[in-house]
C-alpha cells in the first residue's frame, strides 16, 4: 500500500528476488552512516543486512504469507491483553448488580466515583507513559503493565470498603493508561496502513468478547453462596480474572518481540522484506530518541484537537454503556442473574461493528464514514432506551443492545492515529492523548449517573444522545481537514511503489508535518 494515497487500496504486493536485490546495491543517494539520532533503528538493519536478499538458497518472499505468520505470533495475544483490560475494568459494572454495594457499605455515589477515578488514574499516568514508550520496547512496557494491573484487580478482592476499592481500581487505571498507545505503536510496526486496520479490529475484538465473558462471568460468581465459600462472589470474580491477567502479562513479555528486526522466528530475508513493505507508512520503526519539539507540534496541529474532542464525545457514551448497562437492565425489573445474562448480547453487538469497520476499511478506506455508519445505529439505540418507558422491556432492550455499536469507531480513531501521526515521538504522544481523551469520556460518561435520577437515569440516556451526535460532526469536520491537507501537498509525489520509499529520509526522524510526501489517510 502507497501512503501517497488516501484511499489506500489494498496491497498484493509480492517481495521477489529482483526486487529485493535492490536493498543490496549501494544507491549514490543515500548515506551509509548517518547519525544514529536521526534515523530509524530499522534503517540500521537494512543497511547491515544488504546481502541478505542476494544469498543463493533464498526464495521469494510471500508478503501475504509473511503477513499471516505475523498475524498468528502477536494478534493473539494483542487480542487477549485487551480482552482482559476490558473484562477487569468492566468487572465492576457486574459486581454492581451481586452484593458489592452491601459488603462494602457504598453510599449514594460511592459506586459512580469508584467507576470514575478508574480513569482518572488512567488519565494522570498518560503523560509519563509517552516517556516511557520512548525508553522501552512497546512489547516489553506492555507486558509489564498487563502483569501491573492483573494484581491491582486481585487486590480488589480484598477491599473492605469504598477506600481501598477505590485505591486499587486507581492502580488499575495507571497500569491500564498503557494498552491503547502500545498496541497503536505495536501495530504500526508490523503493518502498512490499510493492514493496520482489520488488526486494530482483531484485538478490539476483546472488548466484544469481555462483554461477553463479563455476563457469563458473572452470573457463575452469583451462584456463590456464604453456606459454598467464605468469599463473596465477587471477590473471587475479582481474584480469577486478575491471575489470569497475570498470566497474560508474562506471556506478552516472553513472546511478542521487541521489534520486527529481533523476531526470532523471521528469517533475515523476511525481516528486510517486511522492513521494506512497511516502509510505506514513513512513520518508523523504532527510534529511541525524545524530541521535545515534536511535542510542540502536536499541540499546534489542528486533527489533534478535532481528534481529541472526537473521542472525547464517543467515549462519554461508551462508558455510560460499560458501567451502567447490567445496572439498567437490573432497574427493568430483572433479578441479578438475569441482568447479567441479558447483558451478554451487548457484546455481540460489538463484534459485529467492529469486524465491519475493520473489514470495511481494509477494503474501501472512507474511516469517516465508518465512524459515521456506526454511530447512526448507536444513536438510534440510545433514543430508543431514552425515550422509551422502561414497561416497553423489549424496545429499551434493543436500545440498549444497538447502542454497543458506539464503542467499534475508538478501533477506527487508533488506527487514524497510528496512520497519521509522522514522528516517533509525535505519534507516542498523539496515542497517549488519543487514549487519555478516551478516559476523559469515561468520567464525563458515569458521572452523569446521579443517585438522585435513579431508576430511570433519563439525563444520563439523554447524554448517550447528544455525545454520539456530536462526534459524527467532529469526525466529518477531520475528514475534511484531512482533504485539504493532502490536496495542498500535491504535486510532492515521488512514485507509488515500496522502492521509492527506500530512500534515508523516509527512515529519519520526520513527523508528518516535516514529510512533504506524508499522505494523510481518511
Amino acid at each position: 500500500m502507497s501512503s501517497t494515497s488516501s484511499k489506500e487500496p489494498a496491497h498484493a504486493a509480492v517481495a521477489d528476488e529482483k526486487a529485493l536485490s535492490r536493498l543490496s546495491a549501494p544507491s549514490p543517494t543515500l548515506d551509509t552512516n548517518p547519525k544514529p539520532d536521526n534515523v530509524d533503528a530499522a534503517w540500521t538493519y537494512l543497511d547491515t543486512h544488504r546481502d541478505a536478499a542476494n544469498l543463493k538458497d533464498s526464495v521469494p518472499v510471500d508478503i501475504d504469507a509473511l503477513r499471516r505468520k505475523i498475524d498468528w505470533h502477536i494478534v493473539p495475544l494483542m487480542f487477549c491483553c485487551y480482552t482482559m483490560q476490558f473484562l477487569d475494568k468492566v468487572i465492576l459494572n457486574y459486581a454492581g448488580v451481586m452484593t458489592i454495594r452491601q459488603d462494602l457499605n457504598l453510599q449514594g455515589n460511592d459506586f459512580s466515583n469508584v467507576a470514575t477515578f478508574l480513569f482518572v488514574g488512567l488519565l494522570c499516568f498518560e503523560v509519563p507513559n509517552i516517556y516511557f514508550l520512548q525508553r522501552f520496547p512497546a512489547a516489553k512496557w506492555l507486558g509489564f503493565n498487563v502483569t501491573a494491573w492483573g494484581i491491582a484487580t486481585a487486590c480488589g478482592a480484598a477491599a473492605t470498603g469504598y477506600t481501598s476499592l477505590l485505591v486499587s481500581r486507581v492502580f488499575l487505571g495507571i497500569f491500564e493508561a498503557t494498552i491503547g498507545p502500545s498496541l497503536i505503536l505495536i501495530s504500526s510496526q508490523w503493518y502498512t496502513k490499510s493492514e493496520q486496520a482489520p488488526r486494530f479490529s482483531f484485538w478490539y475484538l476483546g472488548l466484544g468478547l469481555g462483554q461477553i465473558l463479563g455476563g457469563a462471568v458473572s452470573y457463575a460468581f452469583q451462584h456463590v453462596t456464604p453456606a459454598s465459600s467464605a468469599l463473596s462472589g465477587w471477590r473471587i470474580m475479582f481474584l480469577t480474572l486478575g491471575l489470569l491477567t497475570v498470566l497474560i502479562g508474562i506471556l506478552t513479555t516472553l513472546f511478542i518481540p521487541d521489534t520486527p528486526m529481533k523476531a526470532r522466528w523471521l528469517s533475515d530475508v523476511e525481516k528486510v522484506a517486511l522492513l521494506k513493505h512497511v516502509s510505506t507508512n514513513q512513520t518508523g520503526i523504532d527510534n529511541k530518541t525524545f524530541r521535545i519539539e515534536e511535542i510542540f507540534e502536536a499541540l499546534l496541529d489542528p486533527q489533534m484537537y478535532l481528534m481529541l474532542l472526537s473521542v472525547v464525545l464517543l467515549a462519554s457514551s461508551s462508558g455510560v454503556v460499560t458501567t451502567y448497562s447490567a445496572t439498567l437492565i437490573r432497574n427493568m425489573g430483572y433479578d441479578p442473574k438475569q441482568a447479567a445474562l441479558m447483558n451478554m448480547p451487548s457484546g455481540a453487538v460489538s463484534i459485529f461493528f467492529t469486524l465491519l469497520v475493520g473489514y470495511g476499511v481494509r477494503k474501501q478506506s472512507h474511516r469517516w464514514a465508518w465512524i459515521i455508519t456506526c454511530l447512526i445505529p448507536a444513536i438510534l439505540g440510545s433514543a430508543l432506551m431514552s425515550f422509551l418507558p422502561t414497561t416497553n422491556k423489549p424496545g429499551v432492550l434493543a436500545g440498549l443492545y444497538l447502542v454497543n455499536a458506539v464503542v467499534a469507531p475508538l478501533a477506527v480513531f487508533y488506527n487514524w492515529t497510528a496512520a497519521n501521526f509522522g514522528g516517533p515521538t509525535k505519534r507516542a504522544f498523539a496515542a497517549a492523548v488519543v487514549s487519555g481523551s478516551f478516559s476523559i469520556g469515561n468520567i464525563i460518561g458515569p458521572q452523569t449517573f446521579q443517585a438522585r435520577d435513579a431508576p430511570e437515569y433519563r439525563p444520563a440516556k439523554l447524554s448517550v444522545v447528544g455525545t454520539q451526535a456530536g462526534c459524527a460532526l467532529t469526525t466529518f469536520l477531520l475528514f475534511g481537514y484531512y482533504v485539504w491537507q493532502n490536496r495542498k501537498r500535491q504535486g510532492n509525489d515521488d512514485g507509488e511503489t515500496e522502492e521509492a520509499f527506500m530512500k534515508l529520509e523516509v527512515w529519519a526522524r520526520m513527523t508528518d508535518k516535516e514529510n512533504k510526501r506524508f499522505r494523510y489517510s481518511y
